[in-house]
C-alpha cells in the first residue's frame, strides 16, 4: 500500500476491524517514512455480468451510475444515506447472485424501482416517471393509484 501523503510503499497496519455490515475490512495505517496516518478500505472484488443496455451495447455495472441515478430520485428527501448504501448493496447482491454473465439494464432498473419503493414513495414516483418515459398526467396518476393500493 502506497502512502497518499508522501508515496512511500514502507507503510504499517495499527488496526484491522471489519465493518458495521461486515462487508468490508477497514485498515488504520501509518507510514514509516513520513508518520502521517490513514484509513484504507478492503472490499471483495467480484466479476460482476456485464449490463446488455436498450440499444443492445453491453457495458460494465458502475456502482456510481446506480448510486448516482438513486440520489436523483432521493434528492431532498428524508432518507439516511446509510438507507441508500444499503440498497445499493442490496442490489449488487442480487447483481452477483445471477446465474448469467449477462444481464439487462431494465432487470437492474426494476430492482432500483422496488429499492425506492421501499425508501420513499415521493423518490419512487420520481424514478419511475423518467425510466418509463412518462408524457402525460394520466400515467402519473394510474402509477400514484398502483401505489396507494
Amino acid at each position: 500500500m502506497h502512502c497518499p501523503f508522501c508515496q512511500s510503499d514502507d507503510t504499517k497496519v495499527l488496526d484491522t476491524r471489519l465493518t458495521d455490515d461486515g462487508s468490508q475490512v477497514r485498515r488504520r495505517r501509518e507510514c514509516t517514512s513520513c508518520g502521517e496516518r490513514y484509513s484504507t478500505r478492503e472490499t471483495i472484488d467480484f466479476n460482476l455480468p456485464r449490463l446488455i443496455k436498450s440499444d443492445d451495447s453491453r457495458e460494465a455495472f458502475d456502482e456510481e451510475k446506480l448510486r448516482s441515478g438513486l440520489l436523483k430520485a432521493l434528492e431532498k428527501r428524508p432518507v439516511k444515506t446509510s438507507q441508500i448504501e444499503t440498497s445499493i448493496a442490496r442490489i449488487e447482491h442480487k447483481l452477483m447472485t445471477q446465474a448469467d454473465r449477462e444481464v439487462p439494464c431494465t432487470k437492474i432498473g426494476e430492482w432500483v424501482m422496488e429499492e425506492l419503493k421501499a425508501l420513499d414513495e415521493v423518490a419512487y414516483i420520481r424514478f419511475v416517471s423518467v425510466y418509463r418515459q412518462f408524457q402525460d398526467i394520466e400515467a402519473f396518476k394510474k402509477e400514484i393509484d398502483g401505489l396507494m393500493k
